[in-house]
């Protein structure tokens, strides 16, 4: 029995997706409710699971296709053994010897499809198609796209080391095709997945709605890092997860948007809406490109709470499992690139919010301490703001207040 594969709901307000990748090919054994397709939306990958158990039917649809919510993607035949369900013949109207000299058809058949070798990689249906048409091993190819993936390119560039003229055995035991004279210059094109199109777009809004300003300040980490130290195993052995830097920037954002409520508002037409309660977006780098999960309610949270939330949300980025009201609403960014290396930059705010605070990579600088010059871990951190709606006095002062807390922890616990 055929069953249809259909889009799921993907979450409040979101009507369309992407597909982003077919876990599963035409003819593979699939359990029931085991992922057999990844969409892409604005915000996150949601996994299509099978419906049933039994062996993977027809691609309804390509990769890089807008589907809708309810829309028939895929089927598949519940029930069998895992083998390839047998195609339909197609129709032949043109005479061999016609079909001889015509350019090779745009889609291969279903079985050609399955006549791929065991064991050959992951490849997308362009991909295959170019493997069919060129009559190359897929498995005999080292693949250049992103995670050793074959690109259309690669099939293309063996073909043509495969029809150079070069005996097979040859060509077998070669390593990699001899490069062309005067070198190779490649290009690829790759579509903008759904996610990296709605971050591009946001951004540029940010850029070209709000009056953005970026002040600037430095840290002197010693007093964080000690505390640290002298508490990480205690705290992680009594809660479960690591004391990392977050906790404490999250608590002197507290701090600073509590004293200047302006830096936790946002805009909204012609009024300002502020806010009694403090939600941080993290921004966080997953596979597909970054994305900010919010962390609710973080000026009523402990050290343990923040860290949990963050540790987690983390987790769920990487596994591509982040779910859209885990990413909706927010009142405040911070975003660390520090963890990249990053030593100074100008972060952009995440509308509809009015600010966001950068951090940056921790080194060791001389700096004046009672007439000496010392050395100091110290790190540079940056407040971008919406000048339209803060002044530059509470920035500056927002960010110096954050600053201040962080070099004297214990203002976090008297409120000062």
């Amino acid at each position: 029995m055929t069953i249809e594969v259909k889009v799921p709901v993907l979450g409040e307000s979101v009507t369309e997706a992407t597909v982003g990748e077919w876990l599963k090919q035409p003819g593979d054994a699939v359990a029931q409710d085991e992922p057999i397709a990844s969409l892409e939306t604005d915000k996150v990958a949601i996994e299509v699971p099978s419906p049933v158990a039994g062996v993977m039917g027809e691609h309804i649809v390509a990769v890089g296709d807008s589907v809708e919510v309810g829309a028939v993607i895929a089927t598949v035949s519940e029930g069998g053994s895992g083998a390839a369900p047998s195609p339909s013949p197609s129709p032949s109207p043109a005479p061999a010897e016609k079909k001889a000299d015509e350019a090779p058809a745009e889609k291969a058949s279903e079985s050609e499809m399955e006549s791929l070798p065991d064991g050959s990689p992951t490849m997308s249906p362009a991909v295959r198609r170019a493997v069919l048409e060129a009559g190359v091993d897929p498995t005999t190819i080292k693949g250049t796209g992103k995670d050793g993936r074959l690109t259309k390119e690669d099939v293309l560039a063996a073909a043509k080391a495969k029809s150079g003229g070069a005996a097979p055995a040859d060509t077998a035991n070669a390593p990699s095709p001899a490069p062309a004279q005067g070198g190779e210059r490649k290009e690829e094109r790759v579509k903008m997945t759904r996610l990296r199109q709605t971050i591009a777009k946001r951004l540029k809004s940010a850029q070209d709605t709000a009056a953005l300003l970026t002040t600037f300040n430095d840290v002197d980490m010693t007093a964080v890092i000690e505390a640290r130290e002298k508490y990480k195993d205690v705290f992680a052995k009594k809660h479960g997860v690591k004391l990392g830097f977050m906790s404490f920037f999250s608590k002197a954002s507290v701090l600073a948007l509590k004293t200047f409520p302006s830096v936790n508002a946002q805009i909204d037409g012609d009024e300002i809406v502020y806010f009694d309660y403090v939600d941080i977006s993290v921004a966080v780098s997953a596979p597909n490109g970054l994305v900010v999960p919010v962390v609710r309610n973080v000026d009523q949270l402990s050290f343990a709470g923040i860290e949990k939330a963050i540790a987690e949300y983390g987790g769920k980025a990487k596994d591509g499992t982040l779910t859209m009201d885990e990413m909706k609403g927010g009142t405040f960014t911070i975003s660390n690139g520090g963890v990249f290396g990053g030593l100074m930059s100008t972060p952009i705010i995440n509308p509809p919010q009015s600010a966001v605070l950068g951090l940056h990579r921790i080194e060791d600088r001389p700096v004046v301490r009672n007439g000496e010059i010392v050395i100091r871990p110290m790190m540079y951190i940056a407040l971008s703001y919406d000048h339209r709606i803060i002044d530059g006095r509470e920035a500056v002062t927002a960010l110096k207040t954050i600053k201040e807390a962080i070099e004297d922890p214990t203002r976090l616990l008297i409120d000062l």
